[in-house]
């Protein structure tokens, strides 16, 4: 029996949560061989290192790359990305995979496509066809073109694919992978671990049991990234007065996020506030543990837009980040005011009629991508059909 290779590569902390079903149904199918690679900002630790969690679910890595240089502004991206494509090319050159997986939108993922595509090695996209709005977008609906097979997350971004003149035969809507873990929380919803006890962090030990808690996940808009102490700082000042014990997460490598992290850090000197305390990361099934009990997410991240729909927790929604992407009634959009965010967190977490919808898939995707993997004749060429 013909095995196939397929590669995945994961750039960031929140892409493995996104495929870590898929990779668990790759390595168990008995037609497919995984080959894992970590690049990128999932390699640093000052953005969460995801490597160590990644290893203690069982994954072997197959390569490593180290691409990221510094600065977190536009030219730094660039270079990162030019960078990713010159060690990714050697990357599959020695791997020789069937096909090559990458995952969303986030800047960096173009390497994995040019690489691959450049090589005449078939080429799945998860996750297109959504609208995000700043730099994303673009490199999102870029990837879907150079893709050559399609794992959408909703029926609206399989319409939007198709209307991109993408062959139908080759577009799956499969729903979102981080529903599938999503899903096993969902049954089983009990926080329990103590998360200041077991991830460390940065801050007072705050009194979170008691008292509930709110979750904030702000990244920079690399489109607005002179903006991004600002912006952060508005925030900041919202969640101090609030005085609500709050567990913060700190930003992705985007441009902008020195300007993110400065303005957390200075906040944290000046203000030394004892409601708020910091982490890097978290393994992803604890994360979405910490999200279902809390009383609100607030920030900018699509796991407000995704898991936390299917998981019916309240999200306060900041800014254009997540600009008309698919959303639930979960979420209130609102701007970068301090008065504005405070106002929206208040009517989120009086709200009592916030359900679970199921706009991004049903808690079965990674095993419904690793059998179209399976059993989908791959291609390397294709042409615009209409």
């Amino acid at each position: 029996m013909l095995v196939k290779k397929i590669c995945v590569v994961v750039t960031a902390r929140p892409s493995y949560s996104r495929v870590k079903t898929v990779l668990t149904a790759i390595k168990n199918h008995s037609k497919l061989e995984l080959q894992l690679v970590i690049a990128g900002p999932a390699l640093l630790g000052r953005y969460g290192n995801a490597v160590e969690f990644i290893e203690k679910d069982g994954f072997n890595i197959a390569e490593k790359v180290f691409m990221v240089l510094e600065g977190e502004n536009p030219t730094s991206m660039a270079k990162t990305t030019g960078l990713g494509v010159m060690e990714l090319a050697n990357v599959f050159y020695r791997l020789q995979p069937d096909a090559v997986v990458t995952i969303a939108d986030r800047f960096e993922t173009i390497s994995t496509s040019i690489a691959a595509s450049y090589q005449n090695i078939p080429l799945v996209h998860i996750q297109g066809g959504e609208v995000t709005g700043n730099i994303d977008e673009k490199v999102r609906h870029a990837n879907t073109k150079l893709a050559d097979l399609h794992m959408v997350a909703s029926e609206d971004a399989k319409q939007r694919v198709l209307k991109m003149g993408e062959n139908p035969n080759m577009v799956f809507n499969t729903g979102c992978p981080s529903i599938d873990i999503a899903n096993e929380i969902k049954n089983n919803a009990t926080l329990d671990f103590d998360p200041i006890e077991k991830y460390g962090g940065v801050g007072v030990d705050i009194n979170w049991k008691k008292e509930g808690y709110l979750v904030v996940m702000q990244h920079p808009v690399t489109t607005e990234y002179k903006t991004a102490r600002k912006d952060v700082e508005e925030t900041l000042h919202a969640i101090h007065e609030l005085n609500i014990p709050t567990f913060w997460f700190w930003p992705n490598v985007d441009a902008g996020s020195d300007g993110t992290s400065s303005g957390i850090r200075s906040f944290r000197e000046i203000h030394q506030p004892k409601n708020i305390h910091f982490f890097k990361n978290m393994e992803p099934n604890d994360f979405l543990k910490l999200l279902v009990n809390s009383k609100c997410l607030v920030g900018n991240s699509s796991v407000g837009i995704r898991e936390c729909s299917y998981l019916a927790v309240p999200v306060v929604n900041i800014g254009t980040r997540q600009n008309r992407r698919e959303r639930g009634s979960n979420v209130l959009d609102t701007i970068y005011d301090k008065n504005e965010i405070i106002k929206s967190v208040k009517d989120r977490i009086s709200t009592s009629d916030i359900v679970s919808e199921n706009i991004y898939g049903d808690g079965m995707s990674g095993q419904k991508i690793a059998d179209i993997l399976a059993n989908t004749d791959f291609t390397f060429h294709k042409t615009i059909v209409y």
